[in-house]
């Protein structure tokens, strides 16, 4: 295969399965181009979406788009590409995160594209899950595939999951505090019709989920106080089955890395047939964020926090069009 035989409906399908990782607050702070002389995709961060308040050190956005990009790598291979990547190619051009050349067949010995039919699948659902608990290999197989990575994933004990959880509830009392937080919060959440039929962005009213009445899982309420018509309040579960997932380092690479590895479990977990949701309410504070480490595991950072079980998958949540974030040279 030469470069010239990826054509612009190629590239334009992989990117917009790229588009469908996840971020925070589905901001979704990512670009990309395609430079046809070279077959080569850029992933690039849009840091008109970034956080301010919730991210002020864009780890959260390295992360969005490292998810992003691992999909891409997912949809190369499942498209007969081989995806060398490379990350942080330029130092001179921080926005540039990585490179993907797709200019080669896809190696036979791949483990990427099994993976493309859960890209389209996996939802973040914040519904209650069950209480029936996840097998040990599924467990294992999940913490191989962050290592892949370069990440890693540990399910901490039930002492320092209930730890996890009061650390949960300390900041979801601070942002109660914060009119920033609450405003950020509310830049990125769609309440009513009129808004959401039409959102390419943010969390949609029909993805909240039902108002927590009791329950210890940890899922933040984007509603806030406003009302949702026709939203129940119902009883999550009361030992939510956690995941650390985190890197030796808190550098730019890592946060790729992380992001890579937490979109490679969540499509294995999906696959696996487990539900899943994220949190980083804790680690938005950098005092609560040094007390999320299991201080007897040797991750260094933790990068985000799984939720995972089985229960009701979330919905589809909207996508910008993909003329909107790329760019074919």
């Amino acid at each position: 295969m030469a470069a010239e035989a990826l054509d612009a409906n190629t590239v334009t399908g992989i990117v917009r399965d790229a588009t469908v990782a996840p971020s925070m607050h589905n901001a979704q702070p990512w670009k990309f181009r395609f430079v046809r002389d070279s077959g080569t995709v850029q992933v690039r961060s849009d840091l008109e979406r970034a956080m301010p308040r919730a991210d002020p050190t864009t780890c959260a956005l390295h992360l969005g788009c490292g998810a992003a990009l691992f999909n891409l790598r997912v949809a190369a291979a499942h498209a007969g590409w081989e995806p060398a990547t490379e990350l942080l190619p330029d130092l001179a051009d921080p926005q540039l995160l990585a490179t993907v050349r797709l200019t080669t067949p896809v190696s036979p010995e791949s483990d990427l594209a099994p993976l493309y039919p859960a890209i389209h699948r996996r939802r973040t659902s914040r519904h209650p899950f069950t209480d029936e608990e996840i097998p040990q290999a599924i467990k294992d197989a999940l913490s191989a595939a962050a290592l892949l990575e370069g990440a890693r994933l540990i399910f901490p004990d039930a002492w320092h999951v209930q730890t996890l959880l009061d650390l949960v509830y300390d900041a979801e009392g601070r942002d109660a505090l914060d009119p920033s937080a609450s405003e950020e919060l509310r830049r990125w959440t769609r309440v009513g019709a009129d808004v959401t039929e039409t959102a390419t962005e943010g969390i949609p009213d029909y993805a909240l989920g039902p108002r927590k009445r009791d329950g210890k899982a940890p899922v933040r309420d984007f509603a806030g106080r406003r009302p949702v018509p026709g939203r129940d309040a119902v009883t999550f579960e009361n030992a939510p089955q956690l995941a650390l997932l985190g890197t030796a380092d808190d550098r730019p690479r890592d946060w790729l890395q992380a992001g890579q590895a937490l979109e490679r479990v969540l499509l294995q977990a999906t696959l696996d047939g487990l539900s899943t949701s994220l949190t980083s309410h804790a680690l938005e504070w950098p005092e609560l964020r040094w007390a999320v480490r299991d201080p007897q595991s040797a991750m260094g950072f933790v990068q985000i926090v799984l939720r995972l079980g089985y229960g009701p998958s979330g919905p589809e949540t909207p996508r910008r069009p993909v003329h909107e974030v790329l760019d074919i040279e």
